[in-house]
């Protein structure tokens, strides 16, 4: 099963994320972690006329959560906040509900779809997406 679940395409996605690094001013930030597995992601945007300009991370975790903090980081910029909650709904979709992934740019989400056999695993996906979440809404650093 670990082959499947880390394939080429997701090792390859989760080191490209790590030398991205945090943003120096980022307008929204929100860090969160897993205490089950001891994941930690640390998510910043800089925002302009309502859409994503610039995205960074710092992930303490698995390969399952740099490679979603980096997915988000590639493809978020140019995005507004709605279309990033329907990439978070259509990655949960693929995760949890075993769903394809869509079409168009989040394509990319593929990636994760061997996560959906691997239910402990869950989670170290959508903890990306979840910080990005918190971000959107507003919220500012650890609960």
């Amino acid at each position: 099963m670990s082959d499947e679940l880390y394939h080429d395409a997701l090792v390859a996605r989760a080191h490209a994320g790590r030398a991205r690094g945090r943003l120096s001013r980022p307008d929204r930030s929100a860090t969160l972690d897993n205490p089950l597995c001891g994941d930690r992601v640390t998510i910043d945007f800089a925002f302009a006329d309502g859409r994503v300009t610039a995205v960074g991370h710092l992930v303490r975790g698995c390969l399952l959560c740099e490679a979603a903090a980096e997915a988000i980081a590639m493809h978020a910029p140019g995005k507004t906040k709605a279309e990033l909650a329907e990439a978070t709904a259509a990655v949960t979709a693929v995760v949890k509900g075993g769903a394809a992934a869509p079409s168009g740019e989040w394509a990319a989400l593929e990636v994760f779809s061997p996560v959906h056999h691997v239910r402990s695993r869950q989670d170290c996906v959508l903890l990306p997406f979840e910080a990005l979440g918190k971000a959107l809404a507003g919220k500012i650093g650890p609960d």
